[in-house]
């Protein structure tokens, strides 16, 4: 049966809402990795995560309190919440160590695959609909980001695995988040939040530097920058289906060449060039490719959650 014109409508106003969410969330989130990739050069992964997960209690303290902080501990599928605040600490702190010994470029393409896990994982334990075409479009998209950021000889270091991992418990995370849209976004980010927190406090037993105050800030502001990232992709996972949200990860490649130019000084090459044309071409073909039939229509997302 046809749904009608204003029903339509407002779910492609929903999608939308999604969609720009997610692209300013990895705005911030690659502003986050230029900005932690600097901070770990000098400090421990362990201190860095702390500070880190302090300074986002800028944002997060305000929101707790218009909620109540009771609603925190009255939560859906508790099994699942548990298993959230595992993979988003574990795609924190993975990504931070890896960062450590290996460049940049080469962590965020083991995190590129981000979208292919998420896609297969989509499919298999959310049921939603992937088809073939979008297949292709992603595969052709992470043969792009195989050529903008081609591995060196460290790529199989046990750096690597980490930052394996870490993409792994990002893909986790994002599915975790969708099964959770009735949690509110103040909670699924607090909780995360105080996970990390309490892991960056026993990695840096032993092993704490006094920062100057230039750097205690800029970590604190890292927590904010973060914290930011976080509540908007969490939001957009409610709005729109993860499968059609995670290729709009490769945006991320844009904001890595222009913070790189910005901060470090490097000039994107023919080589990056090639690779985001391809990238930008496939992330607009899985758009155009989207039905609205395969989106979550908005009576879907439980009244009152914010």
């Amino acid at each position: 049966m046809a749904q009608p014109p204003a029903q339509n409508s407002t779910i492609r106003n929903v999608l939308l809402a999604g969609i720009l969410l997610m692209l300013a969330g990895d705005f911030l989130f690659a502003l986050n990795d230029a900005m932690g990739k600097w901070l770990v050069t000098s400090f421990s992964v362990g201190q860095v995560v702390l500070i880190r997960s302090m300074g986002a209690f800028f944002v997060l303290g305000p929101m707790v309190a218009r909620q109540g902080a009771a609603k925190l501990f009255r939560m859906e599928r508790l099994e699942l919440q548990v298993l959230r605040v595992v993979m988003t600490t574990l795609d924190t702190a993975l990504f931070y160590a890896a960062v450590v010994y290996l460049p940049l470029a080469d962590v965020m393409s083991f995190y590129m695959a981000g979208p292919i896990y998420v896609a297969a994982l989509s499919h298999l334990l959310l049921g939603e609909k992937v088809g073939w075409r979008r297949w292709m479009a992603i595969l052709v998209g992470f043969c792009g980001v195989l050529i903008m950021l081609k591995p060196s000889s460290a790529a199989f270091s046990l750096s690597s695995t980490f930052a394996l991992a870490g993409s792994i418990s990002f893909a986790f995370a994002i599915i975790l988040n969708r099964r959770l849209r009735g949690t509110s976004d103040t909670s699924l980010v607090t909780w995360q939040t105080i996970g990390t927190l309490l892991v960056g406090g026993f990695l840096t037993i032993g092993n704490w530097q006094t920062p100057s105050s230039l750097d205690f800030g800029a970590m604190l502001l890292l927590g904010i920058v973060s914290c930011g990232a976080h509540l908007m992709i969490t939001r957009a996972l409610k709005l729109a289906p993860a499968s059609t949200l995670a290729p709009l990860h490769y945006s991320l490649l844009l904001w890595a060449v222009i913070f790189g130019l910005a901060f470090f000084g490097d000039m994107p090459g023919p080589r990056i060039l090639i690779g985001s044309g391809i990238i930008v071409l496939a992330g607009l073909f899985i758009f155009h490719r989207q039905k609205v039939v395969d989106t979550v229509p908005p009576e879907n997302v439980p009244k009152g959650v914010n």
